[in-house]
């Protein structure tokens, strides 16, 4: 590490605790009475003060203790964005043991896999569907001494299991065994330091296992450290947290809580964010690039395109674009284009910003590439979008732009008291204080990932004068044609993402191929729409992805998309597929990344159809 960046390091080392633990005792102490969660509560929502989350946090530390749970024993959960699963967390850390995150959709060979793996000896689940998969996988019987359940929603003929302790049941006994031990869990997080394990995180396994990602006490401490030092969040910010804290960026976005003080609303209904965002006006929203493509879509296709609202709608956005420069260099509007703007945005952006919950100060995107189209879109808007860059071996939040200066289409720098190079091939680097300590029980693979204190991303990037970092494709998902040209799909797919508003997935294909082609799946709600305004709303889904008008539409569509493409990236034919592609069908990880081998298997009729040589070539290459 050169030298400014390690004195960074040891600046951001010094300021912050040197455990998990104790950035959640540090963030108590500051103000108890404090608001730290607002959760759903019946048809409302209920706030959650620091004080009562550490009442709760060591009546179950102290319960987990009294089961007999030691010094970096592991316990998996399995359980959807909560608080309880915030605070199941922070008492297996106060306990001086280690979570083991599970995506709640994981099927029952992952999770088996992932439990064995990790050699937990006790599981934390939401509801009874996930003890059914426990008890489907008979191999984790001997393993599992004790299986903390949240909701008791078990049938009355449900399967008798002795391991079973009921949430409110642990809080109980661990109430009992504080008053016996009073000193049991400040004991417990004295033997902490920085580099004892924290969390096994298993990668999401877009190829074979998924890998357990050992994540230290220091990687969570000095993230939120960093971000404090960073100084863009503030404590008075309100953060709208629905991603999965089986995540890793998810997960992190508590440390930074701990570090910060804000106050979190929790909710891991996907499918209430959006009302839920206007109910508790949030100003800071962290969220993937399907989100936020999501809503553009839904404003693009809100209204006929001939209609007097639609052109309205492409008018405020053209005086949005042209405000861009303007407002990214901080110089005043001109007189004119001050007017315009203030029009579009009393009819037009402020309906938008209203429906993100009218106070939200910006947005962050991660866990793959945002597209900079749908960035500057938003922008236009008057509502920023950064991105952001990072991995589950770095603990997340890598590269960061800052909301006062993005630059669109980069990840921004290295966050501070980290450093990175690009290797001979621009595959992306990264050292320091985040890094993890290797693969759990694979010392082969972490040899090859882990080199001489830097961190082997897979990704591929270029990093510009000011060291902003921009990721142009997966380094594994690069694939040649037969004329022998590199292409990386994730271009292609985030050109198509951008401009085709009734797109939900893309996947590009063309290996050793003479061209590029593309699998597509629509968006329901937005071809549903569609449908309607054409009299076809009785068609189903099914159907209406093979219409010839809705063909039709997208080859209009996608010749747009060509000409942001070089010749050799051009979409020449699609397929649209009659589903979306899914964990159920095994295309998916449960983090929703394309398992592209998977794709290319259980498409590849479809696939070889569109490389027939009597296959119709539909004229999709702009003149």
């Amino acid at each position: 590490m050169n030298a400014n960046a390690q004195q960074v390091a040891d600046t951001i080392l010094a300021q912050c605790a040197s455990d998990y633990p104790t950035m959640f005792r540090d963030r108590v102490a500051a103000d108890p009475a404090k608001v730290a969660f607002t959760v759903p509560d019946g048809d409302g929502w209920r706030d959650v003060t620091w004080g009562e989350v550490r009442g709760v946090v060591d009546r179950a530390a102290a319960g987990f203790l009294s089961l007999g749970l030691q010094y970096e024993q592991r316990v998996a959960i399995a359980c959807a964005t909560r608080l309880e699963w915030i605070e199941a967390d922070l008492a297996v850390a106060c306990a001086a043991a280690a979570t083991t995150t599970v995506y709640p959709n994981t099927n029952v060979e992952d999770m088996s896999h992932i439990v064995r793996d990790s050699g937990s000896v006790m599981m934390v689940l939401e509801n009874n569907a996930q003890l059914t998969k426990v008890h489907q996988a008979p191999e984790l019987d001997a393993q599992l001494h004790h299986i903390i359940l949240i909701d008791d929603d078990r049938p009355a003929d449900a399967h008798a299991d002795d391991r079973v302790i009921v949430w409110h049941d642990l809080l109980d006994r661990g109430a009992a065994y504080l008053a016996e031990h009073p000193a049991c869990v400040d004991e417990s997080i004295g033997t902490l330091g920085p580099d004892s394990l924290s969390t096994l995180i298993y990668t999401s396994g877009t190829t074979g296992n998924p890998k357990g990602v050992e994540l230290l006490h220091r990687s969570w401490a000095y993230e939120g450290a960093a971000m404090a030092y960073l100084d863009f969040v503030h404590e008075d910010d309100v953060l709208y947290l629905w991603l999965p804290l089986s995540h890793v960026f998810g997960r992190d976005l508590i440390s930074v809580q701990l570090s910060i003080g804000f106050r979190s609303v929790v909710d891991g209904r996907v499918d209430h964010i959006v009302d839920g965002l206007a109910l508790t006006h949030p100003t800071i929203l962290v969220g993937v690039p399907r989100i936020f493509e999501k809503v553009r879509a839904a404003v693009m296709t809100m209204y006929p395109q001939n209609g007097v609202k639609g052109r309205i709608s492409r008018w405020a956005f053209k005086v949005g674009r042209e405000s861009r420069p303007y407002r990214l260099a901080g110089r005043p509007l001109p007189r004119v284009l001050r007017l315009q703007y203030a029009v579009a945005d009393k009819l037009v952006f402020s309906k938008l910003k209203a429906r993100l919950g009218g106070r939200m100060r910006f947005m962050i995107s991660g866990s793959a590439k945002l597209s900079r189209q749908v960035q500057e879109w938003f922008y236009s808007a008057d509502i920023t979008i950064v991105e952001g860059f990072g991995a589950t071996e770095t603990a997340a939040i890598t590269f960061l732009n800052l909301p006062d200066r993005p630059r669109f289409g980069t990840v921004g720098p290295v966050i501070p008291g980290l450093q990175t190079k690009l290797d001979d091939d621009g595959e992306v680097l990264v050292s320091g204080p985040t890094i993890a300590r290797g693969y759990h029980h694979l010392p082969e693979e972490t040899r090859e990932a882990f080199d001489d204190g830097w961190y082997r991303t897979g990704d591929i990037g270029v990093l510009d004068s000011d060291g902003y970092l921009t990721i142009t494709d997966r380094k594994k998902d690069l694939f040649k044609t037969s004329n022998g040209k590199f292409v990386a799909p994730q271009k292609i797919e985030n050109a198509v993402m951008a401009n085709i508003p009734y797109v939900s997935q893309v996947v590009a294909i063309g290996q050793d191929r003479k061209f590029v082609s593309a699998l597509i799946t629509l968006d329901e709600p937005q071809l549903r729409k569609w449908a309607e305004r054409r009299g076809k709303e009785n068609m189903s889904y099914a159907e209406l992805t093979q219409d010839p008008a809705i063909h039709a539409s997208i080859d209009r569509f996608m010749r747009k998309v060509n000409t942001r493409l070089e010749r050799w990236e051009q979409i020449k034919r699609y397929t649209i597929l009659p589903a979306e592609l899914s964990m159920a069908d095994g295309t998916l990880t449960p983090s929703l990344k394309v398992r592209r081998d998977e794709v290319n298997s259980a498409y590849a009729d479809a696939i070889n159809a569109m490389y027939a040589d009597d296959a119709p070539m539909s004229d999709l290459v702009p003149r």
